[in-house]
């Protein structure tokens, strides 16, 4: 009865996320100011060497930045971001393996993906129940459909943390240690370096350095890397 149950659940979440991508496709078809606020990492990186070459390098580094994550595995878009990066004098900052290992594709490509994986394994686990079809297609469809959402739940663990990230845009950002614009700043922060964002305040957001340095700075100051 449990096993039922899942299965079908597995089944109607699979046809409700086809159901979502294939609107969300739909919107991408329109015309007019829908469609010009969507991104593509082409443009993304023109956008980048354009804000490169006219020296503002937090703009820059944030245009690449948003075209890695819509292209991961493009050299192109990876040279030019640890180019700014080295310019800037900011430490670089490249994938780790494991990055590299399950996030070598676009998140939209991932997303079909695992939906396909959640169609497999919950069709699976139905005609399991019912007793549809041979022993053997059901058992690949189930550890296929495992693996891909697997893979796909692997790949957000990765892509998540920079849904928190943010790049400086003004020549300096002054860190407080409280979210108001008085007293004297803990320390300031360069243009064009990435933080983690933890908490939002008014106009204020404490942000989190990579050495673990914490304080509040003025949200205008900064641009999330997925806007």
């Amino acid at each position: 009865m449990l096993s039922s149950r899942i299965a079908r659940v597995l089944a109607i979440v699979g046809l409700a996320l086809i159901a979502a991508q294939l609107a969300d496709a739909d919107a991408g078809t329109g015309t007019g100011t829908e469609t010009e606020t969507r991104y593509s990492a082409p443009a993304l990186y023109n956008g980048g060497n354009a804000y490169a070459r006219a020296g503002k390098p937090g703009l820059a580094i944030l245009n690449y930045e948003r075209a890695r994550l819509l292209a991961p595995n493009d050299s192109d878009i990876e040279a030019n971001l640890r180019y700014v990066r080295e310019s800037a004098r900011l430490p670089a900052e490249p994938p780790s393996a494991f990055a590299h290992a399950v996030a070598f594709m676009p998140p939209t490509v991932v997303a079909w993906l695992g939906v396909v994986g959640v169609v497999l394994w919950g069709a699976s686990a139905l005609a399991a129940r019912l007793r549809v079809g041979r022993r053997g297609w059901r058992r690949a469809a189930l550890l296929g459909g495992m693996a891909l959402v697997g893979w796909t739940a692997a790949s957000a663990v990765v892509v998540w943390p920079r849904v928190h990230e943010a790049v400086v845009v003004a020549s300096s950002a002054p860190v407080r240690v409280a979210p108001v614009p008085m007293g004297d700043p803990l320390f300031t922060l360069p243009e064009a370096q990435t933080v983690t964002i933890t908490a939002r305040h008014e106009d204020f957001v404490l942000i989190q350095t990579r050495t673990g340095r914490t304080g509040w700075v003025l949200r205008a100051n900064l641009a999330p890397v997925v806007p």
